[in-house]
């Protein structure tokens, strides 16, 4: 029998006067820009049924995700791992994670929140009848390599390449973008899933909500094919911008000119892709997922000292909060977190939709990962999508850790042990391989 699909949105925006997501600025909420989006997708095979939700979120800690996946699939009859939630990482979104010292997590609006996607689930799954699927892969680059290396062995998040003790860009960056399109049985589009490649940070330190460039690719996809859902599923992004290093745009362009720009390349992309795409109505349709269990690493109990003494000053008043302050409050929070039990778990995912390949994982996957796996994927209609199902943090390569500096060094959201990107290539090769 054909396969099944059914699709729906969600408005999720939180409340005016709340927090905003920023690990180095302290912004609440005056104006919602632009609408932030829970996007659902439910696909039914014969023997598979998987639910996939992109929200407009910076990420969703591993508790918040499960308890959202107990309630969907309560409702909706959906095993729930075979729920996979993903966040587009966009940094105008509520605060879900303390990633600054002094912000709290936003308990009211993840309460808020979970009714929402249940909500979406469910108009999805009801929704859900015979269609045609189609698949098609392409390039359109908005993320670049943003980590700098001097000659001194450190390497920074971005920086001036033009001074003379740089020596290179750490890692590679990854243009390719891959869409899938649904169509029901008259051949009329209801869905879109597409995915690339990069940071959304266009608004990061202002002061409304806003989607960034998935949501403007969204809205101009919509301008001419209806109020269909889009789903974007970001790729290995951890060590993605929007910036070339290399090559920095002027001055002159404005945050809207940069969500302009990739929100064209976005969506121009799948455009172009929708006309080469060739459907299928009885598609293979499989999920594997398997969870990783990875150690955590922390700072040295003198490094570690040193930040309790800092954030000490900066809460009595003796000092004022810098950059430090951040760094400080992240290998706290790491301790506190993980010190009793250095375990993390790592849910990796495997997705077959024809000859289609989603592979996801919690992580701000360094480049280089997300890279070899496609490298290894039976079908080069692979995408490597994050963070989802949870937040594991940023996983860099051995060269990031070894660089050190922030996404490098041992925070809360950098606490993986060295090999774990390594592993996590190994897992989601061998769910591939499975399905095919």
């Amino acid at each position: 029998m054909p396969i099944k699909a059914g699709a729906a949105s969600r408005v999720i925006n939180n409340e005016l006067g709340t927090v905003i997501q920023g690990a180095t600025v302290d912004q609440t909420v005056s104006r919602i820009r632009d609408d932030l989006e829970a996007n659902a997708l439910y696909l039914e095979g014969d023997e598979t049924r998987v639910l996939l939700i992109s929200c407009d979120l910076g990420l969703l800690q591993a508790e918040y995700n499960a308890r959202y996946c107990e309630a969907i699939s309560r409702a909706t009859g959906v095993p729930k791992r075979s729920i996979i939630i993903t966040a587009t990482h966009t940094h105008s979104a509520p605060s879900v994670l303390q990633s600054h010292y002094s912000k709290p997590v936003d308990e009211d609006y993840l309460a808020r929140l979970g009714p929402w996607l249940v909500e979406a689930s469910e108009r999805a799954v009801a929704s859900a009848q015979p269609c045609q699927v189609g698949w098609a892969k392409g390039a359109a680059r908005i993320g670049y390599n943003r980590r700098l290396c001097w000659a001194d062995g450190t390497h920074t998040m971005h920086g001036d390449a033009s001074r003379e003790d740089f020596i290179g860009l750490e890692g590679p960056d990854d243009p390719a973008h891959l869409a899938l399109f649904v169509r029901d049985a008259q051949g009329a589009l209801t869905a879109i899933l597409h995915s690339n490649t990069s940071h959304p940070t266009c608004f990061y330190g202002s002061d409304f909500l806003s989607a960034d460039f998935p949501g403007a690719a969204r809205g101009y996809l919509r301008e001419e094919l209806g109020e269909i859902p889009v789903l974007f599923f970001n790729g290995a992004f951890g060590d993605m911008c929007l910036d070339n290093m290399l090559a920095p745009k002027p001055r002159s362009e404005t945050k809207e000119q940069k969500l302009a720009r990739a929100g064209h390349l976005v969506a121009g992309e799948t455009f172009r892709l929708l006309q080469d795409a060739a459907y299928e109505e009885h598609p293979v349709l499989g999920h594997e997922w398997e969870d990783l269990e990875a150690t955590v690493r922390f700072p040295s109990p003198e490094v570690l000292a040193e930040s309790r003494e800092h954030l000490a000053r900066v809460a009595r008043g003796e000092q004022e909060p810098t950059s430090e302050t951040m760094m400080s409050h992240g290998r706290a929070l790491l301790q506190d977190r993980f010190g009793d039990n250095p375990v993390d778990r790592l849910p990796i995912h495997a997705v077959r939709i024809g000859d289609v390949a989603l592979v996801t994982q919690p992580c701000e996957l360094f480049c280089h990962f997300g890279l070899n796996i496609k490298r290894r994927s039976p079908t080069p209609f692979t995408a490597v999508c994050g963070p989802a199902d949870g937040y594991g943090g940023y996983c860099p390569t051995m060269e990031g850790i070894i660089g050190g500096g922030y996404s490098g060094e041992p925070l809360f959201w950098t606490r993986l042990a060295p090999e774990t990107g390594y592993r996590i290539v190994d897992v989601a090769s061998k769910l591939l391989r499975s399905l095919w």
